[in-house]
């Protein structure tokens, strides 16, 4: 099987001349001299864009899903071969009724019959991974069904490991393959496509999305019926709205179009910030818009097998370069890059800056209504890339939703002003994080934790102070105090000792220099430091 599949790849690659795609210019010797024979074979008429896409099409889903995720890669890839990658459909034949049904009584140790009242063979939808029935069940309840393929963890692994040879082969001999990092993004796919793989994961995921959002007007996500989900099947409730795209119903029922744009920028913006946990396949095909209360319209979210989420570290740095940027702030859109270890530590900030200035300034000369708010962002990255930033796996979910959303909520209000919703929030979450009601939470979630570590924190202490010109200084003047007799009282010595753990115990907890991007845990332990240290 695995030779059958790589003679297939090649036949494809051959077929559709994908060597042209590596500029010539940029291809070492070595591989001219491989590639030179194949300039005998006939030259396809089609553009190199569509020639890749029909390519993937050709070699099948998991190479069409592949495709997918690449062309939320703009930042990577030349505008002409995004392009014809966003015309990738995953829509292929169902497999049979029959056989649907037995592997649904399989999984549920129980006949169809026992457990829908009804159930229609005819599949709602298709794709590479799994088909959906709809059915209701014997307590009445209208679902739907999500079967997963048969056979289909084995083909997905089969593809998943050539798709490593492939990227490992481009990051050892293509130029500039290290820092496009293949085999990171080979590896994000794995975690991307292997979610799909287990239903039980997908229902966990709806279920926290459902909780997050529970009783919100902005999103309403399906309950999921556990008793009847498994790894290979899940029930979820049936639910009854218009599809995003259908704007001759939306306007027919008379909904508002700039508010359900803008609830849409809302949602996207509570999902990564608020809760850090963000639905990562908001296509049109998975949203609905509910028909009640047109006038303050609610999204419906279906198919969350796809999420994510960011590290606290990058959604201070996102959160802050996106505030930076619609302030022109490009010193400090430079520096952040810098500190967050997007681009190298030595990168010279003032030529970065310019570089930025120069791409950003023509953009923001248009009114905020029409500037794209991700298309800003790739730029970013684009410009980034000739200052050796690497690719960020972590964010490529992220800028695959924030697209989604901005060209929806576009395709339903082209007036949409993306900055209008945006700024207050993350003006608001960036003063939230430093809030006193955040640090007593800090403090209510890990003081457990910390009075655990507390025994192991003067080496903690001495270890970053070995590390610190500044606090060390302090340290040596208290302990020779303590030694001499300390006149002013050993308590009050203790306590001062107390302030410089503590605030050593902050500097360990705060990854980045500065101090106003200290974790609120970080805080807790810096105010804790200056009552002991100040208290007379």
């Amino acid at each position: 099987m695995p030779l059958f599949r790589s003679f297939t790849i090649t036949r494809v690659f051959l077929r559709y001349r994908l060597d042209q795609l590596l500029p010539a210019e940029r291809r070492p010797l070595w591989l001219r001299g491989i590639l030179a024979p194949l300039k005998l074979l006939p030259q396809p008429k089609m553009e190199r864009g569509e020639r890749l896409r029909r390519a993937l099409e050709e070699l099948g889903p998991i190479f069409v899903k592949f495709g997918q995720l690449l062309s939320t890669r703009p930042d990577l890839l030349p505008p002409d071969i995004v392009e014809q990658l966003d015309y990738l459909q995953d829509k292929v034949p169902p497999f049979p009724s029959d056989q649907c049904i037995s592997l649904i009584e399989e999984a549920l140790e129980a006949s169809v019959d026992e457990v829908f009242a009804s159930f229609e063979r005819e599949p709602l939808a298709a794709a590479s991974v799994a088909q959906v029935h709809a059915a209701v069940l014997t307590t009445g309840e209208s679902v739907v069904v999500k079967v997963l393929r048969p056979g289909i963890g084995e083909i997905i692994q089969e593809d998943l490991r050539l798709l490593g040879v492939l990227a490992r082969g481009i990051e050892r001999f293509v130029p500039d393959g290290r820092r496009l990092r293949p085999v990171e993004v080979v590896e994000d796919y794995r975690h991307t496509i292997e979610g799909e793989l287990d239903l039980v994961r997908e229902a966990a995921n709806g279920t926290q999305l459902r909780r997050n959002f529970n009783n919100s007007p902005l999103l309403y996500i399906p309950e999921v019926y556990w008793e009847y989900t498994r790894e290979s099947v899940l029930v979820l409730e049936r639910i009854e709205g218009i599809p995003v795209t259908d704007l001759a119903q939306l306007r027919a029922q008379d909904t508002n179009m700039q508010l359900l744009a803008e609830r849409g920028v809302e949602i996207f913006f509570k999902q990564v910030f608020e809760y850090n946990f963000f639905h990562a396949d908001m296509h049109p095909g998975n949203i609905f818009v509910s028909r009640e209360h047109p006038q303050r319209p609610q999204y419906i979210a279906i198919d969350t097998a796809i999420v994510g989420s960011l590290s606290r570290e990058d959604q201070y740095y996102l959160a802050r370069n996106l505030l930076a940027m619609f302030r022109r702030d490009y010193r400090m859109v430079a520096e952040l890059h810098v500190q967050s270890g997007w681009v190298r530590a030595d990168t010279p900030v003032n030529t970065f800056e310019a570089a930025i200035r120069a791409v950003c300034e023509p953009i923001f000369e248009k009114p905020l209504g029409e500037i794209s708010f991700a298309r800003v962002l790739i730029s970013l990255f684009q410009t980034a890339r000739r200052f050796d930033m690497a690719v960020q796996p972590q964010l490529v979910l992220l800028q695959k939703t924030l697209l989604n959303i901005e060209g929806l909520g576009r395709q339903l209000y082209p007036q949409l002003d993306l900055w209008k919703t945006a700024h207050p929030f993350l003006e608001r979450w960036m003063r939230d994080r430093i809030h006193p009601k955040t640090i007593v939470g800090e403090i209510k979630r890990y003081g457990p934790e910390w009075l655990e570590k507390f025994p192991q924190m003067p080496q903690l202490v001495y270890s970053a102070l070995e590390q610190s010109r500044e606090l060390a200084p302090q340290l040596e003047n208290i302990g020779e105090k303590l030694a001499s007799g300390q006149r002013r009282g050993r308590w009050q010595y203790l306590r001062r000792v107390g302030g410089v753990i503590l605030a050593a115990g902050a500097l360990v907890l705060s990854k980045p220099q500065w101090l106003e991007q200290l974790p609120p845990s970080g805080w807790a332990l810096g105010i804790a430091a200056l009552v002991l240290l100040l208290w007379p």
